[in-house]
């Protein structure tokens, strides 16, 4: 059976549907655990892929988080490797830093359920192909990266030009959220209230009563883009 590192950076972020997905395809996840000090891996090593999940650090917070730069290293061996890496929200920015773009503070968080509109070029992706031209999304970042020189844009909303993009044929990141469930998505709203606050997003915004409709939604979307994505996995 393959193996997929994912790399968990918060007890509050774990892969959700992602690791279903993976299990789903016949692969199995070697989760680790960085908040809990399991060390990120210097080489990927017999993996046969690499799932990097969110957090509230900065790419940048290398002092305070030296973690970053392994995860760094080892984003770049995958794709040395040619090994499919999915980067979600801070693992797309690690993804885009490890490819040589900037990451830095967008002018405001981007917090809550806003569309996402796709990209011509994601009309003929091999995970976006086929999906909604635009959907609503779950956001949760303060940070934005350029667009990887060789990269693909595949998708924009309307405070962030770079929301997703493709390098090569299986590295993917995606700043926005498919990932979560409804649970998920409760444990934020308890661990990052004060970052709601601050952003001046309330409770009602991220789970009142479209909450549901969009999980739904969402899940079917994301359920068919992280299967895709799993069977880009191969020995």
């Amino acid at each position: 059976m393959e193996t997929v590192y994912i790399l968990q950076h918060v007890w509050c972020e774990p892969p959700g549907r992602i690791e279903a997905a993976v299990r789903a395809a016949g692969v199995r996840p070697r989760l680790v655990r960085v908040y809990a000090g399991d060390p990120v891996p210097p080489r990927m090593g017999d993996a046969a892929g690499l799932v990097v999940m969110g957090g509230p650090m900065g790419v940048y917070e290398h002092e305070a988080h030296p973690f970053l730069r392994k995860e760094l290293r080892l984003i770049e061996d995958a794709l040395h490797l040619g090994r499919p890496v999915l980067g979600t929200c801070l693992g797309s920015q690690l993804l885009a830093a490890a490819l040589g773009a900037s990451v830095r503070p967008g002018a405001r968080k981007e917090i809550g359920w806003h569309e996402v509109r796709l990209s011509d070029e994601a009309r003929t992706d091999a995970l976006l192909a086929g999906l909604p031209p635009s959907f609503t999304a779950l956001h949760w970042h303060g940070d934005v990266f350029d667009l990887p020189a060789g990269a693909v844009r595949l998708a924009s909303s309307e405070l962030t030009e770079n929301q997703a993009f493709r390098y090569g044929g299986s590295a993917y990141g995606f700043l926005f959220h498919m990932e979560i469930t409804e649970t998920i998505l409760r444990d934020w709203i308890s661990e990052f209230g004060g970052e709601m606050q601050a952003a001046g997003v309330t409770k009602d915004a991220v789970l009142g009563a479209d909450a549901a409709a969009h999980l739904d939604r969402l899940a079917c979307l994301g359920d068919t883009m992280y299967r895709r994505w799993a069977g880009l996995v191969r020995p």
